[in-house]
């Protein structure tokens, strides 16, 4: 009996250009390079909390 993984789909909608630093740089953490580039990630607490970082840059599918 195989659990399914939860995973969640994230969008980069607006550039980082011109953010912090950090926020560049969680952007690249979460597998987003071009803008509506679509990422799929495991759902942890740890994504969770980088996806609400960047929460205004990213569109959750």
């Amino acid at each position: 009996m195989a659990t399914q993984e939860q995973t969640v789909k994230v969008q980069l909608v607006r550039s980082p250009i011109g953010t912090k630093e950090s926020h560049r740089a969680t952007v690249r953490g979460l597998g987003l390079r071009k803008l509506n580039s679509v990422s799929e990630l495991q759902d942890t607490p740890a994504v969770r909390g980088m996806i609400n970082k960047i929460s205004y840059l990213v569109k959750v599918l």
